[in-house]
């Protein structure tokens, strides 16, 4: 089978913005003027496309990011519609590490809002280069010069706006594009047509001012158009474009377009500008990974020619299909039928039926090239993050990083009959959802089911009884705090000795513990020397001690921010095993912790709320008295104000229903894991 689009004409983008700044609307309307709908669906109706689950519906947010191809003016376009809200941001982080480039949605209102900070820098974490787009101009106190502010000061990004709003609020109507230096008008109609015209006398003065400052800001990112720019030469839009591209490519700025979803406007100009601006798959750099066998970096071009190496990044159980893995092939192509290498668990795995994937439907194809996103099904022992390549060509990609749960509730089948169906659930979900961890508590024989938030874990449960069928009583929502230690340990030494008939159990480590700074987890440094301790045995040390710390020393919390140095012991010729050094570092860990005078952390939460100012005597009260830290407050557009603080976890429970009793239901907040600190004393004596 031949590619449709050539690699040039391809683009893989995602649409990624803080909750309710109009993703999903705007991806809609993409779906509607690149001919692939044919009626414009609804968030508030529940008709929209991407959001194909009953719970997006019901509920008016996106939950799983959901992949589409569509067509615009002979481009090939794949993308991916992310979910905002905060306890979904796995979805986004799978997404952006496949994309090669991003369309940043921003409310007009309220310009750049907290989780626009957050996937910002998850798009900058991955390289990902970024247009923006400042949505619902239509709305009252809407300001595109506002957002464009907010953008450069809170992102720190080099903006460059690429059009002028025609008309405010209610009244806006089009855009004075300043590339071309024309006006650009639509009517609220979908069916309308772009009408182009002269720009409006009212507004020329404007335009040129404008215009000067882009062409400015796009000649300083490009040498030659740099000396062009000094000298007073004219400098044509197509070089303008080319210098624009490039630098977008390279991260170097950020074009900003503007127009209204909801009302269709600017819609088809964005089209324009992710085909002239954002990048194809041959302008990215070469996939880099280990070669298994040399263990050194090597490269992969992209390119059919070149051996397949692809990375899956979603699994997801479809009723009607089955395990269905999402994959993005970085090199070569992934025909149907053929047999491949998982790298990541070593396993080889026929590849079954291949789909193009359009949200929740399919259409089935034989091969997907270089470049190119898709779906296999079949695939039953691969996972997310995990590398497919050749049986003869092996070579590994990074894995996606996830961030650890915050928040955990116990979950119990009402019959025995539901026992089997929710283990198959919490197994499924598991799968699918790299964020959502089950675990049994030793202690109490409960199943503990962690995710990133009270919203997150509420989807899952309404999932595994819709889905699933799956009756559970479910307890009230628990933090995970985690444990660590406040003093180094020299020195720990441990031997585990156990004598029976025939052969015994010998295995002796000495080790030293030392905290470290937040968020470093746990490092296992082995400086054994001379042969004191086999080779052999290195690998069952380190998991004695990692098994140890996932289970918790004192109050059964995972143990984290601890480096653990390995640097000495002795082992027997005849007695020593695996399982007697890991038994012996698990127990001398443990010693450790317990000398290393260990306290809990907590989960805080970065808070933002937004409230009229008449009301902001009470929230800071309420915020005050959950043991909040106060980190800034600022004015918003419409006599609001957004008050920024960081709050123990624990303490937001039940906060949706206090802040709209106080503000009259007028006050919102957003929420975002922001870091581990030491809990307060009331919880450490609860639980040490």
């Amino acid at each position: 089978m031949t590619r449709d689009y050539p690699l040039e004409r391809l683009r893989n983008i995602g649409i990624i913005a803080h909750i309710d700044a109009g993703k999903t609307t705007t991806t809609e309307r993409i779906l509607f003027y690149t001919g692939k709908t044919y009626k414009m669906g609804s968030v508030d109706d529940g008709t929209t496309v991407t959001d194909w689950m009953e719970q997006e519906r019901e509920r008016g947010i996106t939950i799983v990011s959901a992949a589409i191809t569509t067509i615009w003016k002979d481009y090939q376009i794949n993308l991916i519609d992310t979910p905002g809200h905060i306890d979904f941001t796995a979805e986004v982080q799978r997404s952006l590490r496949v994309l090669d480039g991003g369309v940043m949605v921003f409310d007009g209102v309220q310009g750049v809002e907290p989780q626009s900070e957050t996937v910002w820098r998850q798009a900058d974490k991955y390289n990902v280069p970024r247009i923006c787009f400042v949505n619902k101009l239509d709305r009252m106190g809407a300001s595109l010069s506002y957002s464009i502010k907010t953008i450069r000061e809170k992102l720190g990004a080099n903006s460059i706006q690429m059009q002028v709003p025609i008309g405010a609020e209610a009244n806006f109507r089009g855009v004075v594009d300043l590339m071309t230096m024309t006006a650009v008008y639509w009517d609220d109609d979908k069916d309308s047509e772009t009408n182009i015209e002269k720009i409006p006398d009212d507004l020329i003065e404007k335009a040129r001012s404008r215009r000067a400052e882009m062409v400015e800001k796009i000649a300083e990112l490009d040498d030659e158009l740099t000396i062009k720019f000094l000298e007073n030469e004219e400098i044509s839009e197509e070089e303008l474009k080319k210098a624009l591209r490039k630098a977008v490519i390279n991260n170097l700025a950020s074009p900003v377009f503007c127009g209204s979803s909801l009302k269709n406007k600017g819609v088809q100009l964005l089209l324009d500008a992710v085909v002239d601006y954002l990048p194809s798959p041959q302008d990215i750099p070469s996939i880099k990974g280990i070669d298994l066998k040399t263990q050194e970096e090597v490269f992969r071009k992209t390119s059919d020619e070149e051996p397949l190496c692809a990375l899956i990044f979603k699994i997801v159980s479809d009723p009607y299909a089955g395990r269905m893995a999402y994959f993005r092939v970085y090199s070569g192509k992934m025909v149907q039928g053929v047999m491949a290498y998982n790298v990541s668990n070593g396993k080889k795995e026929r590849i079954g039926r291949l789909l193009r994937v359009f949200a929740d439907h399919r259409e089935d194809v034989q091969e997907v090239g270089t470049g190119d996103i898709g779906a296999v099904l079949g695939l039953r022992e691969a996972s997310t993050g995990d590398t497919i390549c050749g049986p003869t060509h092996q070579i590994l990609l990074e894995r996606i990083k996830f961030p650890e749960p915050v928040i955990s509730i116990a979950i119990e089948p009402k019959t025995v009959v539901d026992q089997d169906k929710l283990d198959k659930a919490l197994k499924s979900l598991s799968e699918e959802d790299p964020t959502f961890k089950v675990k049994l508590d030793e202690n109490t024989g409960q199943t503990l089911i962690s995710g990133m938030g009270e919203l997150h874990l509420e989807i899952l449960v309404d999932r595994m009884l819709r889905e699933f069928n799956v009756q559970a009583n479910v307890g009230k929502p628990l933090v995970s705090y985690r444990e660590t230690i406040s003093n180094p340990v020299p020195k720990v030494d441990y031997k585990y000795v156990k004598q029976s008939g025939g052969h015994g159990q010998y295995g002796h480590v000495v080790f030293s513990l030392e905290p470290v700074a937040r968020g470093t987890g746990l490092s296992f440094i082995n400086k054994i020397v001379s042969g004191k301790v086999p080779r052999e045995y290195f690998k069952a040390v380190e998991s004695g001690v990692r098994e140890a710390a996932e289970s918790g020393i004192v109050a059964g919390f995972p143990v984290t921010d601890i480096k653990v140095t390995f640097y000495d012991g002795s082992f027997h010729e005849v007695d020593s095993s695996e399982m007697a050094f890991k038994m012996a570092a698990t127990f001398a860990f443990r010693e450790g912790v317990a000398k290393g005078k260990p306290i809990l952390l907590e989960p805080i939460m970065k808070v933002e709320a937004l409230i009229p100012d008449e009301y902001l005597g009470d929230i800071l009260g309420q915020l005050n008295s959950r043991h909040a830290e106060i980190t800034g407050m600022e004015s918003r557009p419409g006599n609001a104000h957004a008050v920024n603080a960081h709050v123990p976890l624990s303490e937001m429970f039940g906060y949706a229903t206090d802040i709209r009793s106080a503000s009259q239901g007028r006050g919102v907040f957003t929420m975002e894991f922001s870091h581990y600190a030491p809990a307060s004393k009331e919880v450490m004596e609860k639980y040490l």
